[in-house]
């Protein structure tokens, strides 16, 4: 007797997306959300006209699984890409302090002139990251195994110091 796959049993790769509208980008600005990353891993490629983060990304797609296992929260490094960028704009970061290092809370697509507009990353501590692009292409590449959090904890915003 055959029995039907059941969904769990399916093994879970890295995740491959791609944005290529403003309802695309909130599917990944929500997987990005709370990522942390080091300023020297964020680069600009003009002759490219392309602009990639290197970021550690919490797994809020893996939380509930998490949490009904009782194992620990994962982060993974992933690669944000940005194609098609003209001019990128930084406010409220200090690009010459290498030792940095960000968190993006969300990404945002403001439309222009069909197809063009400009991608906001936006930081915490009122930092932010334009990029004017001729159209809207981004993709999220998970590159590596996920591991631990090493916070073991969920993010969390609402935190009253």
């Amino acid at each position: 007797m055959v029995e039907d796959a059941r969904f769990e049993d399916a093994a879970e790769g890295p995740l491959r997306l791609q944005a290529l509208d403003g309802e695309d980008l909130k599917v990944l600005a929500a997987l990005v959300q709370d990522a942390i990353f080091p300023i020297s891993e964020m680069r600009w490629q003009p002759a490219k006209r392309r602009f990639v983060l290197l970021l550690n990304r919490f797994r809020w797609e893996d939380r509930e699984a998490a949490e009904r296992q009782g194992r620990t929260y994962e982060r993974v490094r992933a690669v944000l890409v940005i194609e098609d960028v003209l001019k990128v704009a930084s406010s409220g970061i200090d690009r010459s302090d290498a030792d940095t290092i960000l968190s993006l809370l969300d990404i945002q697509f403001v439309a222009g002139d069909t197809p063009a507009g400009r991608v906001e990353l936006i930081l915490a501590g009122d930092g932010a990251i334009a990029l004017d692009v001729e159209c809207l292409d981004a993709s999220l590449l998970d590159v590596t195994r996920p591991y631990v959090a090493p916070s073991g904890a969920v993010p969390d915003h609402d935190k009253r110091g």
